[in-house]
């Protein structure tokens, strides 16, 4: 007997604070005006996707001192675009990274709380953690928690918002006009949390939210960051989206579940995408060519050199052989707030490897950016796009995708129109929203029903 088909998970990634953005397309608008947020949202909204994704920079990057500006640099605050875009949509789930190193719990819980309500239980936290002293630097905090002391912050972190959260039942609230009370329980709110990172005591001020608790999302691939989302997330905001280490980390990941006493179903894990689509196949591999030139122009090639060789390589020519000075090992880097930088254990092993491949396929500094970075993820015509994430699916290498259009506001139309309606004629992609919260989108349990089963269950 053959499995049923897996239901497929669609979310939205509005891109920025990366260079995915071809921000120079003529075709490219704001990422900052909220109409760029709204025709974003509701495109996805009109998509029948579970929710819209937005990222969080911190802090501007630098290279060499200067803002690093071939990225889309900047970005409103989360909390307000989503409580904004909670008024212009009905169904799609708001999504938010928020960082657990340099925020409070209180704090943190009140907003999620807020934006559940405003949404009608649409509110999602993507759980962070952050790695560098320079965007430390902002809240006097760099460098001051070692990785593993980041995720056990993280993980105190997310217990005390739930408690805070859970400080409220959902019953407290009589509002009795005859007898003029208010509350049922004088108590509601109250809580105290006695930890290595919080001590705290109190009453929380807002009521139970329609969710219980936003749904919560985890972004990390170490091993302690596999472990933190097996323990407290309900996705996996996941960046391997090829089929081999796509089920590889799929099948990792879910058999950590069981020792948190949690079923297979109970995580979803939820790769980052980008695409391009074309009429045909062939039209989409060339589409995609340009699209990648158009990514790395010859300055940014320069910049992404720096970040293995860690010098100021800006009198190189772009379209020239890669340097043949070597990198320069150091523990400060010219490169601040970048993620990839550690990606290089071995600078000099890494520079070594680059110029043997260049000199064999006699590859300027440009092409080897272009060649060894990252791909789009889905290229082709709509009905192959379509099968491919609908095989991926199947396979087990994924629950659905984020997608990263490299246009906004526009990047994702022509996925709404071409892409979806096939997957909904093979019966693996919703036509209809069935619910109202981001929970029944995502099919997962409210707390207030799992607790109940629990409580049944023992």
């Amino acid at each position: 007997m053959s499995k049923p088909l897996k239901q497929i998970h669609l979310a939205a990634h509005f891109p920025g604070v990366n260079n995915t953005t071809v921000w120079s397309d003529p075709r490219a608008g704001s990422h900052i005006e909220f109409s760029s947020f709204v025709h974003f949202a509701q495109t996805a909204e009109r998509a029948k996707f579970d929710f819209l994704f937005l990222a969080e920079g911190l802090r501007l990057r630098e290279q060499g001192g200067k803002i690093y500006d071939l990225d889309v640099v900047g970005r409103p605050d989360t909390f307000t675009v989503l409580a904004a875009l909670a008024a212009v949509t009905e169904h799609l789930g708001l999504t938010g990274t928020i960082n657990s190193t340099f925020n409070e719990p209180y704090e943190v819980a009140r907003q999620f709380a807020s934006l559940d309500h405003l949404s009608d239980g649409r509110s999602a936290w993507n759980v962070v953690t952050s790695w560098d002293a320079f965007t430390g630097e902002n809240f006097r905090r760099g460098g001051f928690l070692p990785q593993d002391e980041r995720y056990s912050r993280a993980k105190e972190f997310l217990a005390t918002t739930q408690e805070l959260f859970d400080s409220w039942r959902g019953d407290e609230i009589l509002a009795d006009q005859a007898t003029g009370v208010f509350l049922r329980d004088a108590k509601a709110g109250a809580f105290v949390h006695e930890g290595k990172h919080f001590d705290i005591h109190g009453r929380f001020n807002v009521p139970r939210s329609p969710q219980g608790r936003p749904v919560i999302f985890q972004a990390g691939d170490s091993d302690e960051g596999r472990e933190f989302a097996a323990s407290s997330a309900d996705a996996i905001f996941s960046r391997y989206a090829q089929l081999d280490e796509g089920r590889a980390f799929y099948t990792d990941v879910k058999s950590r579940l069981a020792k948190y006493g949690r079923r297979s179903d109970q995580l979803l894990i939820l790769p980052a995408a980008s695409f391009v689509l074309g009429d045909t196949d062939a039209e989409a591999e060339e589409a995609a060519k340009e699209v990648r030139r158009q990514q790395v122009s010859g300055a940014t090639a320069l910049k992404h050199l720096e970040f293995v060789w860690n010098r100021d390589l800006s009198s190189y020519d772009p379209e020239g052989p890669l340097p043949d000075v070597d990198p320069l090992v150091s523990e400060e880097h010219i490169a601040r707030g970048r993620a990839q930088v550690r990606m290089y254990r071995d600078p000099l092993v890494t520079a070594r490897e680059w110029r043997e491949l260049a000199e064999a396929n006699n590859w300027s500094i440009r092409d080897l950016v272009i060649e060894t970075g990252s791909r789009q993820n889905f290229v082709g015509s709509a009905q192959t796009i379509a099968k491919t994430i609908n095989d991926y699916v199947q396979a087990d290498a994924s629950d659905g995708f984020i997608l990263v259009p490299h246009i906004t506001p526009g990047g994702l139309d022509a996925f709404a129109d071409q892409v979806v309606p096939l997957l909904q004629e093979q019966g693996v992609f919703r036509t209809e929203y069935e619910g109202t919260t981001l929970r029944d989108h995502l099919g997962l349990a409210h707390p207030d029903e799992r607790g109940a089963a629990e409580r049944a269950a023992s």
